[in-house]
């Protein structure tokens, strides 16, 4: 394989999410990409057209509730949790993530966010405000979506102007919005942003092109979604093996069978490769590749595979199987920047747990460093964290964490922490190592 061909990952498939304020119309534009490109069942239809929450008048269908699936949602007319979705045309398949849009619900936005290859942020005309200088000003949560979709290194942002029905369909209104918008990306170092007018109501620009909008020579969203390059830079990343399970099938053979079983995150591995057992430090040489469908010589980045190894080396759950030449950092003080998830706020005097691939160990917030503030990307000093705050933390961890920066490789930079006491996850984390 050349290295352009290496770099693809599952290319027939697109992992997206929708994310913008409070009816923007993300349900409804997704409702729109199922209903116009036939993903939906005569079934599901007829108990949408059935609804006792829909919102429309006479026959017209309530595209929204086609991923409103909790009562609770159809009850207010808005989303609570992520719903997923998957379809398909005779040019891609797709999973999409429908995820809220109210400031409460922020963590469930992260959630849907951290495996995306693409962010669908959705800008409602009717609810931008126009500054003295003839300027727009970008809703907090347009802000706050966009600034998660860089801290998670989403390859692609898309701008969805919707709602251009209630305007006129003006093309001076779309242009307005798109040049505060990418004033604010330039801010944020967003470098792949493209941005489509569409009305998700009357199916504007979403599956087919619109006539009221002769003016925009651009493709449609589903048209876009279906060239998007996927790229997975975990393949040209030094290899990263976290060991999910030590299997043995019969301790007292002569020949006893230690294998170590997990999925590999990051780079490939050959037999006979030169490994380190981290965080101890061990060296070890890979004897065998072992998958259910057979042996192989060679397994990359995805690939769930069991290793064997020369040695008798002492190697558990929570341990990293590395590239000898290319190891992991080992970090017991971490810097780290993290989304706030729990209604509590933080306590620096608790401990919490960190799951950190397959290895948890006890944890404790030294400080709080610098808050983030989304709508002017400026850090401040802060002493505590609330719920949906961004901030940049000291950690101190009992026990080593093989960990690279997130930048680098997203499976070894990242984390959550848990609460020790509910076991509820209460942030999500990205390592930075060098600042």
């Amino acid at each position: 394989m050349n290295a352009i061909t290496d770099k693809l990952a599952a290319p027939g498939l697109l992992r997206f999410i929708t994310a913008g304020s409070v009816d923007d119309g993300k349900s409804t534009l997704i409702g729109r990409l199922l209903y116009d490109s036939k993903g939906i069942f005569a079934d599901q239809l007829a108990a949408v057209s059935r609804s006792k929450h829909k919102r429309t008048v006479g026959d017209t269908i309530d595209l929204s509730l086609l991923t409103d699936g909790l009562e609770a949602e159809r009850e207010q007319g808005i989303t609570i949790d992520v719903a997923y979705r998957y379809f398909a045309t005779p040019r891609r398949k797709f999973i999409i993530a429908d995820t809220p849009g109210h400031e409460q619900y922020t963590r469930n936005m992260v959630t849907g966010a951290s495996t995306a290859d693409a962010v669908v942020i959705l800008v409602d005309v009717s609810k931008v405000k126009l500054r003295e200088d003839g300027g727009v000003e970008l809703l907090v949560q347009t802000k706050r979506h966009s600034t998660i979709a860089h801290l998670l290194r989403i390859e692609h942002v898309i701008v969805a102007v919707n709602k251009m029905d209630l305007v006129g369909y003006d093309q001076a209104v779309y242009e307005r919005i798109v040049k505060a918008y990418r004033e604010f990306a330039d801010t944020l170092g967003l470098s792949s942003v493209t941005t489509i007018p569409l009305s998700a109501l009357a199916g504007d620009n979403v599956v087919e092109g619109s006539q009221a909008m002769d003016w925009y020579k651009g493709p449609t969203l589903i048209e876009l979604l279906e060239t998007l390059p996927v790229y997975n830079d975990a393949h040209e990343a030094p290899l990263r093996f976290p060991v999910q399970l030590v299997a043995r099938h019969n301790g007292h053979e002569a020949n006893d069978f230690r294998g170590y079983m997990g999925r590999i995150e990051a780079g490939r591995v050959s037999v006979g490769d030169k490994l380190l057992v981290q965080p101890s430090g061990q060296a070890a040489t890979v004897k065998e590749i072992v998958t259910f469908d057979g042996n192989l010589q060679t397994a990359s980045a995805g690939q769930s595979v069991t290793l064997l190894l020369e040695e008798y080396v002492d190697v558990s759950r929570g341990d990293v199987l590395v590239a000898a030449d290319q190891p992991a950092t080992l970090l017991k003080q971490v810097v780290a920047d993290v989304c706030w998830m729990a209604d509590e706020p933080l306590d620096l005097r608790r401990k919490y747990w960190i799951k950190h691939g397959t290895r948890q160990c006890a944890a404790k917030v030294t400080k709080v460093d610098t808050l983030l503030d989304v709508n002017t990307q400026e850090r401040r000093a802060a002493e505590g964290l609330k719920l949906n705050d961004i901030a940049r933390i000291g950690l101190t961890v009992q026990q080593p964490l093989a960990a690279d920066a997130y930048d680098d490789v997203r499976a070894t930079g990242a984390f959550i922490l848990i609460d020790e006491v509910t076991h509820q996850t209460v942030a999500a984390g990205m390592i930075r190592i060098d600042g």
